[in-house]
Order: structure tokens, then C-alpha cells, then sequence
């Protein structure tokens, strides 16, 4: 018998893995596709966000900046590329200039530090290649940029160094609840009975907490479309440059890659259908429209690549993290959009408090392997 099934092999399963294999406790994580990081964890953009746009005393709020604050390490002992090259947030008018001071205010309040508006001349000194319109910013220098998928790898290889297994091409199919703190979670290769189970499945979170009968709640596919531009261009911005964000968008953004490249997107568009990784003309010219805004002179006969990713987002607009009050030993870990990526080392240790909640005993290994093999690049 498994004490913990960990349901979805994304950047939250694989950061919720890793994290839980420092303890002496079996551990199974399965996905239902050939790999790990195939969903949201392979398209989205990549950027370790500082912390200033979740609005304060939410979860995201609070998770981003724990998050941020834990990247350094986890990348260096995990050998991930990870850049701290800041981000700024861009106005270019009188009514964004105004809503800076309201980010700087809310960035202020969730804890970012340092965070600053920078003026005009500044702006462009650090920016040439923007807008000429672009008037003011806000500069958060803890903003940095990782590989999503190779973190996502890393973490799912040093848990595996350190006895987590894993289950790939294994869906799962059913979990019936045989008591307090024991199911059976079905899948095509077989069956697995455990104490606990830990729903990280991404889109489909709602779909298997249901499955369960625990606690009922919806997420909905968001939408992004990208375009990326060849290497010769990656210096054409050097931080991550955001718009003014809207309500339920941080808008299109040109940024960065951590291998040298800059892209441009994502929009943002609420659909159905939860494979749908389809790109369209309409989306391509809304994301060059929306990065035009920030930097005119887009090179865009160098486009190497298009692709979109979907977001998961809940109904309750926040992450859904909490134990089961309905299915004892049954952990909700769902509606991880923006900034979950950032968010997910510090998601892990929030799971690993509610496992201890909930009174499974975890002792320390004396033989956990924190770094990963460095790899040849």
C-alpha cells in the first residue's frame, strides 16, 4: 500500500513530488499522458513572476512571492537555467501611468521587494527598443525567467533518484473511497491502494476531485497563443516587458527566453474544449497587435514558431488548495493558472504541511539527494 498517490505529472505534481521524497514514505505519481510535462507545464510563459499583480491575501498572492523567493536554490541544485533578469510593467498613457501606482500599492502589499515606477528616460536608457510612447514603469528586478518543461523534468527526475515512481500513459480511470484515509485509485495498467491521494491534474482537477466525490468546483480552459522570434533577435528586450494589466489577463507580453530567443503573447481566451492547442490567424494578429504596443519594430519575418497553451482557471479565481472536508486523506491541489509556475515550490510545502495536518508522519531521509547529475548543454 502507497501512503500518497499524486494524481498529474505537471510543474505542481513534479514540485509536490520531489518535495515529499526528502520523507520516508512510498510515493506514486501518475499521469495520463507518455510524459511528464505535457500540458500547461510545456506552453505557457515562462516567467517567474515577482508578485505584484495577484491580489493581495489571495493564495496566489501569498504562494507567488514564497515561490519567487525559493527559485534561486531549487534551480541550482536542480542544474535548471534560471535568469533573475527583472521585469517591467508598462504604461503608455495617462490612465496606465495612473494604474502603476495602484500595482506598485498592491506589489507593496503582497511583499515584493525591491519594487519601484521608473520614468521615461530610465525606461528607455533600459529599454531602447520600445515604444516611444511608453512614458513610465514599474520595475521589479526579483522577476526571472525559467524552461518550464526542463524545470518540470528536473523535479520529476531528482524525485524519482530520491524513490518516487511513476506511472506514465496511466489515466486515471476511477478512485473509490474503501474509508477514512484509504483508497483505490484505478488506472488502465492497474490499481493502486493508498492512504492519501493528491489531485494535481491540471485541467482536469475537477473532473477526478469529483470522481471522488469530494468537493465539486469547475475549470475552465484560458487560451494563450505565442509566437516566438530567432536567437538573432533575443536581444531586442533584455527583461520581460508586460502591458498594463487587465482584469482577467496580464496582457500580451514581449519577453525573453532563457535560451535567447524573445516571444510575444499570450492573449486570452476562454474556450470549452481542454485539448484544444489549436493557433488561428485571428489570434496571431491579436498577440502582434498587443506586442506591437510595446515594441513597434517586431521582427516578424523571424518567426521560427507559433503554439498555444491553455490555462486551468476555477471558478473561484483563486487556487483551490485544501484538504477534503467531504473524503478524509483526499487533497485538492487545483485551478493552478498564473502565477502557478512561480507559485509551485512553494505549493509543495503548503502540501506538505496539510499532509502532516492531517496526521501522516513524516521523517526526514538521511540519504535524500538534493542535486540532480549536472546535464551536458
Amino acid at each position: 500500500m502507497e501512503d500518497i498517490v499524486i494524481i498529474g505529472a505537471g510543474i505542481t505534481g513534479c514540485s509536490i513530488a520531489r518535495e515529499l521524497s526528502r520523507y520516508d514514505i512510498n510515493i506514486t505519481l501518475v499521469e495520463k499522458e507518455e510524459d511528464v510535462a505535457c500540458g500547461t507545464s510545456k506552453a505557457n510563459s515562462a516567467v517567474v513572476h515577482a508578485g505584484f499583480d495577484a491580489t493581495p491575501g489571495t493564495w496566489k498572492a501569498k504562494l507567488n512571492v514564497a515561490g519567487n523567493k525559493l527559485y534561486p536554490a531549487l534551480c541550482e541544485e536542480l542544474d535548471v537555467p534560471f535568469k533573475m533578469n527583472g521585469s517591467l510593467v508598462v504604461a503608455v498613457n495617462e490612465e496606465e501611468v495612473n494604474a502603476l501606482d495602484e500595482l506598485l500599492k498592491k506589489g507593496k502589499t503582497n511583499g515584493v521587494n525591491p519594487l519601484r515606477i521608473i520614468g521615461k528616460d530610465e525606461l528607455h536608457a533600459l529599454e531602447p527598443n520600445l515604444n516611444p510612447d511608453a512614458r513610465a514603469a514599474l520595475d521589479a528586478p526579483t522577476g526571472g525567467l525559467v524552461c518550464p518543461y526542463e524545470l518540470t523534468i528536473a523535479l520529476a527526475e531528482n524525485a524519482n533518484q530520491n524513490g518516487v515512481k511513476f506511472w506514465l500513459n496511466a489515466p486515471v480511470t476511477d478512485i473509490e473511497v474503501m474509508g477514512d484515509y484509504c483508497f483505490l485509485v484505478k488506472t488502465p495498467k492497474g490499481n493502486i491502494k493508498t492512504k492519501y491521494v493528491i489531485n494535481a491534474a491540471g485541467l482536469f482537477a475537477d473532473e477526478i476531485s469529483k470522481m471522488a466525490g469530494a468537493e465539486e468546483y469547475t475549470i475552465t480552459p484560458r487560451k494563450g497563443e505565442y509566437l516566438i522570434f530567432d536567437k538573432q533577435f533575443g536581444n531586442m528586450v533584455k527583461k520581460a516587458i508586460f502591458p498594463t494589466p487587465t482584469k482577467i489577463s496580464k496582457g500580451i507580453l514581449v519577453c525573453p527566453t532563457v535560451d535567447g530567443n524573445i516571444f510575444i503573447g499570450p492573449n486570452s481566451n476562454d474556450i470549452e474544449d481542454k485539448y484544444d492547442t489549436s493557433v488561428n490567424a485571428a489570434g496571431i494578429e491579436e498577440i502582434i497587435t498587443g506586442g506591437r504596443k510595446l515594441v513597434p519594430n517586431l521582427p516578424l519575418k523571424n518567426v521560427i514558431t507559433s503554439f498555444a497553451g491553455l490555462r486551468a482557471v476555477s471558478n473561484t479565481n483563486d487556487f483551490i488548495i485544501e484538504a477534503s472536508k467531504l473524503v478524509k486523506g483526499f487533497i485538492n491541489v487545483g485551478g493552478i493558472q498564473s502565477p502557478g509556475l512561480t507559485s509551485a515550490p512553494a505549493i509543495a510545502l503548503m502540501v506538505k504541511d496539510i499532509l502532516q495536518d492531517a496526521g501522516l508522519d513524516l521523517k526526514k531521509k538521511k540519504d535524500f539527494i538534493p542535486h540532480r547529475p549536472k546535464k551536458y548543454r
